[in-house]
């Protein structure tokens, strides 16, 4: 084993536990999220003075209004915010305690690697649809909505991770995410780049996905496979296969799993269609496209067929 036990002072330790304990009973609560939230990061950031300053019609500089304002989710917008498909009742807790995760990782305790793993674990408890027990996740991961996200026990996600949840992500049990990766669980059509599919996008037990990989939406790693070093995967990772390159291919089988693993040439199948999951738009949404286009032209052809 590379790895060793590391353990914080005792009054360290005790101070950190009653501040995770705290927050973590605040958001069991029927207390408002973005309250909690915001609390939560004005004593992160030291801001304490200042906030009850402003509180008490005190004059403060535009700078330190914002500053102080963008501690509550409710005055902040995310990018999955203007996802037409999204499920609003649970986005809305879910952008208030994606807020304190990302905002959180702005703060010098997010290098403090004993405490931010166990205050992530706590946010993942209340986040994700599933968070396996021992999740150990790094700085600077991201994600989607969040709820749309199942995780197993033991399992790690290493720095500046992409984890999409547009669709629907399921990571098994002690997975390793390797550092800049980015799994997908969405995508876009080649035509019409407005037009978005969803889709159950799965990594297996024990599968690795090592560093700055992507895997595409619908795909499937399986068991105990690995996926190499800035891999682009497209089609599904047999259980015990090792697959490299762009677009990854299969090219050696895990040793001592030969007799249980599948052929060499049976990976790579593009099965994303049998993983998508439909949703519908209401009809009084109030669409737009971004990028400003004429849509009379071919655009709006491909999309009538």
């Amino acid at each position: 084993m590379t790895k060793v036990h590391v353990s914080l002072p005792e009054d360290a330790e005790e101070g950190l536990q009653a501040f995770i304990d705290e927050v973590d009973g605040r958001l069991a609560s029927d207390e408002d999220t973005c309250t909690v939230v915001r609390d939560t990061l004005i004593d992160l950031f030291g801001d304490r003075e200042a906030w009850e300053r402003w509180q008490n019609g005190k004059p403060v500089s535009p700078a330190t209004r914002v500053r102080l304002q963008g501690y509550d989710p409710c005055n902040a917008t995310l990018e999955a915010e203007y996802y037409a498909e999204k499920d609003e009742a649970k986005f809305k807790r879910s952008k208030h305690l994606q807020w304190l995760w990302r905002q959180f990782d702005a703060t010098p305790m997010a290098d403090n690697v004993a405490f931010a793993l166990r205050f992530r674990q706590t946010l993942a408890d209340h986040l994700f649809a599933e968070a396996g027990d021992n999740l150990r996740i790094f700085k600077g991961v991201t994600f989607s909505y969040g709820h749309n996200i199942s995780v197993g026990d033991n399992t790690v996600i290493h720095d500046d991770v992409h984890l999409d949840d547009r669709g629907k992500l399921t990571i098994g049990d002690r997975v390793s995410i390797s550092d800049s990766a980015h799994i997908y669980s969405h995508s876009h059509d080649t035509v019409d780049q407005t037009e978005v599919r969803n889709y159950h996008t799965t990594i297996g037990d024990d599968a690795r996905v090592t560093y700055d990989a992507m895997v595409n939406a619908g795909v499937s790693v399986g068991e105990n496979a690995i996926v190499g070093a800035r891999s682009v995967v497209q089609g599904d990772v047999p259980a015990h296969h090792i697959a490299v390159g762009s677009p990854a291919k299969s090219v050696k089988v895990k040793p001592g799993f030969e007799e249980v693993a599948e052929p060499l040439d049976a990976g790579g199948e593009r099965r994303a269609d049998e993983r998508e999951i439909p949703y519908e738009l209401p009809d009084d949404i109030e669409a737009f496209d971004e990028f400003d286009r004429d849509l009379d032209g071919p655009v709006d052809s491909h999309r009538r067929e």
